[in-house]
């Protein structure tokens, strides 16, 4: 990379000092600046042309020098015919002033070791194009070995030249001499112009009468550039001496064979011996074979045929060659009619600007681009024109790259963009907004495009704020959001409230409507509808114009109304506008389609968000009654307010726990609340409790005899304590089947492990035990047919004071305190009349807690017993157990047929009462 970067400076210093030295000390380097070397012209293409720029005003010129170090080998005398020959083509070049003559911006200076003039900016000489390059750069430059001749060009091209030989033998009654390649030079815009008057010969007649030339005698002696190229001069100039206007219109066919043939003259000259070889072209062009011209276009070919005539007066003349059919080229004569807009009026002007559209898509870019489009710029300063050049000037931005319209347009499109009048303007740019924001700089849009497009919302006229808000939307996708949010539509909100034309209002609606899209949801929320409300006019126009914005706001994807909107502002506002009595039946109709859709969505909603509260709360109720053990110590502790149990007796704590053990008296644990459970929920949690209770059962559990009263109490068992805070076993004061009831003062129960039987002492000082190996620990009943209504167990179980179940053994508890929760619609019996008379009969298990139960009672398993302990006696939280079968996994004693039927009758009472 290094050694590339190193060649390419050496190439540049070495540019630099070539053009340092041709032109060092010559009087055009103080008014102009030299660049580099473009192209050769002249005789031999001795001349070297190079770019340059004048320093007062920086206007770009061509530079033409010839270094007099490439005439070293020639004597003193053919050096002295050398430079003034050269100086004469170039002086008399600088008196001669036409458009298809090349124009000198400074005359011809010299210097030690150069004669340098300046011209209008050149490409290249046609000799250069054709392929000669003798005395150019090396490399080439790439604009040059890439350029070709489209047919266009080379029509017009050869149409300038005729145009000019017509201006030299009419009007200057002069005869070139020397017309060929080397001498023809194609402008920067593409325009071909003549040089080269070195062997120029003026009429020596007087203007009035028929001009004659007079002409030197060839000398093959002299030097090549003292002498005009022969391969291009018509015969009679080396065989009679003599020459006419007519010798130039030779030499003009000869050009046009070499454009048509890349370059080539008719015949190839001997310059040895030229006479001889003129002699051989004479009779040869007096028997010209159809092979020499085939090349050339049919159009032309007969003309140049008659061009090559040995005969001078059958050649055409210039004025004849101009008139030629080949010529009327619909682009030849576009190009033609730039070249002389000059001459014409505005109106003139406008008729050619309005049929160039169809026009300059036939044409090659280049030619529209270097040729048409500064032609088309120059006119941007007359105001009258502009709404006729600007549409064909985007037509060329569009083919244009984003480069060269940056570099060739947008200079010349600054000053439009702030002119006002005529309105034409405003809106042509409107209607290319999208070129415009598509190959314009960021920052020009900024500061040009869009101040173009706010200050047409704003302007006095009506009509350009009508046709500024119909076109807008064709481009809204093109401008940047910000600019948008913070420009544009305030804005057009600003034309809506402030305008007094129904027009202009309506525009405005229809506008923000469509832009609606490109706007994010809450601006439109916060900017765009509280706006509606700000309309002052009622006209149906404007009416379905608000309505069109809901509509549009609702129903787009992106956007959308929330719920609380419609129905806090959204369809109150509708429904205001929906009765005005300027709407017919239709309009209403619209109206009312959009509410009750904006109603059904609202419904919808809600009605979907309800559900999904309602589901996520019966969802946790569940999960409290499937699994009651995963609730914290706070759940424990805090009374649940729908627990009617919590209620009654003021929750249940730890630390009350405790106090109970010490105090001899403790509260009730917390019961769930009662949830209606479904049957796939029943059999799931039935399956689990089976499970648990086979986990249960698997090891017996074996009777602990119980010391008297007065033995020393034990220490205080932790396993006890932890169980005892787990276990769902309780000793509920229900009524049991055959057995006596305990009093309404239970206590705490503490149980050991599994198999073995734990002690503790209550504050009676009686000790408390677990049922014999054959009841069952847990709550749920052990029969495939027993109710399920809860979890695994409840934290703490209902204790049972022995000492006070010995002494009311045989009183019946009082529960009528009990009988307030019962609702009031059937208070058909009391709890103390569903108390079933105690039957007193010894059992030892019954002497270890002190009361006196039944023995089948203390025989039977807990699945057959009715709910005994824990939850499942307690007639509040389930009092369908009262109505659902027991059964017994195996034969079970016979059981008190007098007890049974007091059992039945109760639960028949509690049917009734709880559903």
């Amino acid at each position: 990379m290094e050694s590339m970067l190193n060649k390419l400076k050496s190439t540049v210093t070495k540019v630099k000092a070539d053009v340092a030295s041709a032109v060092m000390g010559n009087p055009v380097t103080r008014e102009y600046e030299v660049g580099r070397h473009i192209a050769s012209s002249g005789p031999g293409l001795c001349w070297r042309i190079y770019s340059g720029v004048k320093n007062s005003t920086k206007q770009e010129v061509a530079v033409f020098v010839f270094e007099k170090r490439l005439i070293d080998k020639y004597q003193k005398f053919e050096k002295d015919q050398i430079v003034d020959s050269l100086k004469k083509g170039v002086q008399q070049l600088t008196r001669l002033r036409h458009p298809r003559l090349l124009t000198v911006q400074h005359p011809l200076e010299e210097s030690r070791d150069c004669l340098a003039f300046c011209t209008e900016p050149v490409f290249a000489s046609l000799a250069n194009v054709l392929g000669q390059h003798e005395n150019l750069p090396y490399p080439l430059p790439s604009e040059l070995s890439e350029y070709k001749l489209y047919d266009v060009e080379t029509k017009y091209g050869l149409l300038q030249i005729s145009e000019g030989l017509a201006f030299l033998h009419n009007g200057v009654k002069m005869v070139h001499g020397n017309l060929c390649p080397e001498n023809i030079i194609v402008n920067k815009s593409g325009s071909w112009k003549i040089m080269g008057f070195d062997f120029s010969i003026s009429s020596t007649n007087p203007s009035d009468q028929e001009p004659t030339y007079s002409c030197k005698e060839w000398d093959p002696n002299m030097s090549s550039l003292c002498l005009p190229n022969p391969e291009y001069l018509a015969p009679e100039y080396i065989l009679s001496v003599s020459c006419e206007t007519a010798s130039d219109m030779y030499s003009l066919g000869v050009v046009m064979h070499a454009v048509f043939s890349e370059g080539k003259p008719v015949f190839q000259v001997n310059k040895q011996d030229i006479f001889k070889s003129f002699s051989r072209q004479l009779d040869q062009l007096s028997r010209l074979k159809p092979g020499v011209l085939t090349k050339i276009p049919e159009e032309v070919r007969e003309h140049v045929k008659m061009l090559l005539s040995v005969t001078p007066n059958v050649r055409p003349d210039a004025d004849q060659m101009t008139k030629v059919p080949f010529f009327d080229d619909v682009g030849a004569m576009t190009l033609q009619y730039f070249d002389s807009l000059f001459q014409r009026d505005n109106l003139q002007k406008s008729q050619f600007y309005k049929g160039l559209p169809k026009v300059l898509p036939k044409l090659p870019k280049r030619v529209v681009v270097h040729r048409i489009l500064p032609a088309l710029s120059s006119e941007f300063v007359n105001p009258d024109m502009v709404p006729f050049v600007l549409p064909n000037v985007l037509l060329i931005a569009e083919e244009c790259t984003k480069e060269e319209y940056v570099r060739l347009i947008m200079p010349d499109l600054g000053p439009v963009f702030k002119q006002q009048e005529p309105v034409q303007i405003l809106l042509i740019f409107l209607q290319k907004m999208d070129l415009l924001l598509t190959k314009t700089p960021a920052e020009d849009i900024r500061n040009s495009v869009l101040p173009m497009v706010y200050r047409a919302l704003e302007a006095p006229s009506i009509q350009i704020q009508e046709l500024c808000l119909n076109i807008i939307p064709s481009f809204a996708n093109l401008i940047d959001y910000p600019s948008m949010k913070n420009s544009l539509v305030p804005r057009i909100k600003s034309a809506c409230l402030q305008t007094s034309s129904l027009a202009v209002r309506v525009n405005s609606l229809v506008c923000l409507g469509k832009i609606l899209e490109y706007l994010d949801k809450w601006f439109v929320i916060d900017e765009i509808l509280p706006f509606l409300l700000q309309i002052p006019s009622r006209e149906p126009a404007v009416l379905m114009g608000i309505l069109g914005i809901y509509k549009c706001t609702f129903s787009h994807k992106k956007l959308g109304i929330p719920k609380e909107h419609l129905a806090g502002k959204t369809i109150p506002h509708l429904v205001s506008l929906s009765i005005d009595n300027n709407l017919n039946l239709n309009q209403f109709n619209s109206f009312m389609a959009v509410i009750r859709d904006m109603l059904s969505r609202m419904e919808a909603e809600h009605k979907t968000k309800l559900e999904q509260l309602h589901a996520m709360q019966e969802q946790q109720r569940s999960l409290n009654i499937s699994n009651p053990l995963s609730q914290s110590e706070e759940t424990k502790s805090t009374p649940s307010p729908g627990n009617q149990i919590d209620g009654l007796f003021g929750g249940n704590s730890t630390s009350a726990g405790q106090n109970g053990k010490e105090n001899g008296s403790s509260v009730p644990a917390p019961q769930p609340s009662r949830v209606s459970l479904t049957l796939e929920e029943k059999q799931r949690l039935a399956k689990e409790q089976e499970q648990a209770a086979k986990l249960r059962t698997q090891q017996p559990l074996t009777p602990n005899v119980m010391k008297a009263a007065a033995s020393t109490p034990q220490a205080k068992d932790l396993t006890s304590s932890l169980m005892n805070s787990m276990t769902s076993l309780s000793l509920s004061s229900g009524p049991r089947q055959g057995g006596a009831v305990s009093t309404g003062f239970p206590s705490v129960a503490p149980m050991g492990g599994v198999g073995t039987m734990g002690t503790m002492s209550n504050g009676f000082g009686s000790g408390m035990g677990f049922p014999p190996a054959g009841m069952n620990m847990g709550m749920r009943p052990s029969g495939p047919g027993a109710p399920v209504y809860g979890g695994l167990a409840t934290t703490t179980s209902t204790p049972n004071f022995s000492a006070l179940a010995q002494t009311q053994a045989s009183k019946p508890p009082d529960m009528s305190a009990l009988d307030s929760l019962f609702t009031p619609q059937k208070p058909k019996v009391t709890l103390n009349q569903m108390t079933p008379v105690p039957t007193p009969a010894p059992s030892p298990w019954l002497n270890q807690f002190g009361s006196q139960q039944p023995a089948q009672a203390a025989a039977l398993p807990m699945g057959t017993a009715h709910a005994g302990f824990g939850m499942q006696a307690n007639p509040f939280f389930s009092p369908q157990n009262f109505s659902q079968a027991t059964a017994a996994p195996m034969a079970a004693p016979p059981i008190n047929p007098g007890a049974l039927r007091q059992s039945a009758s109760a639960n028949n009472d509690l049917k009734d009462l709880f559903g």
